[in-house]
């Protein structure tokens, strides 16, 4: 006779009443529930993410960081709690999203100029707007390439370019990006570091960044999120605020180095633990 085992039902988490984050708060998470498979990942979890930051986020494998910036997202449901942006929902807020797969992220019956241009003829913008936007993204990312061209027609490096592009082009609040070097070669690499350092610094634009590369989180943050093994909770949050633009020469200053070093030594503890 085979043995029954029962997951754990996902219990009823008690409505609280919401409290807001300090000031220059822009993500405010509280009471963050999911489950899977009847599993706990995320309980009860609550988080603050700053206004006008990069915030990379780092921890053990599995303990869901992509997962994280898409319930934020809204691309995955969430079991219980509460997101605002700046006291709004999501479907009130604009939001840009670089995913990990770009060759998945394109649409490959159009031409990667229309693929960039997709959301802003979504939201109605005239031709003349559509236009305009256009060429202010060009010229912010030095396009070289032929836009005309379809996505599979371009190298990797490009469609992620491109992929950026788009995810910018209506001029997001908050912009999400899930590992988005992960499958460029160095220079490439090098290259979208340094537009997306140039695009903050333009606008602002607060963002979300999702690595497994320890020394690529903590370059591009002002905050670096370290994560705990599941069910997840914030084992802490290292500021790191040496001046941008950051270069090469940012890997040796000892402020960068400490804050490396102080974020490796988190890590490891959580995954010991």
């Amino acid at each position: 006779m085979s043995a029954v085992i029962n997951a754990p039902v996902v219990p009823d988490v008690p409505v609280r009443a919401f409290q807001p984050g300090p000031a220059g708060t822009h993500i405010t998470i509280r009471g963050l529930t999911k489950y899977f498979a009847g599993w706990p990942l995320y309980e009860d979890f609550n988080l603050d993410i700053p206004k006008h930051k990069i915030v990379s986020v780092f921890g053990p494998n599995g303990c869901g960081k992509s997962t994280l910036i898409n319930m934020i997202a809204g691309l995955i449901p969430i079991d219980s709690g509460q997101i605002l942006f700046d006291g709004k929902s999501l479907k009130d807020t604009k939001i840009g999203y670089v995913f990990q797969n770009y060759r998945e992220a394109m649409f490959p019956w159009m031409r990667t100029i229309d693929n960039i241009a997709y959301p802003l003829k979504m939201e109605g913008r005239s031709k003349a707007e559509v236009d305009r936007r256009m060429a202010e993204l060009v010229e912010s990312f030095d396009v070289k390439f032929d836009l005309n061209r379809y996505p599979y027609e371009l190298s990797g490096g490009q469609q992620q370019t491109a992929s950026i592009m788009r995810a910018l082009a209506p001029g997001p609040e908050v912009l999400f990006l899930d590992e988005p070097f992960s499958a460029l070669d160095f220079e490439m690499t090098l290259f979208i570091r340094e537009k997306l350092q140039e695009v903050f610094m333009q606008t602002g634009t607060t963002m979300m960044l999702v690595s497994h590369d320890l020394e690529e989180a903590v370059y591009l943050a002002d905050e670096v999120l370290l994560l705990t093994k599941r069910p997840t909770r914030v084992a802490e949050i290292l500021k790191y605020e040496d001046p941008r633009p950051r270069t090469v020469a940012t890997l040796s200053e000892p402020s960068f180095i400490t804050a490396k070093k102080q974020s490796l030594e988190i890590f490891q503890r959580e995954v010991r633990r």
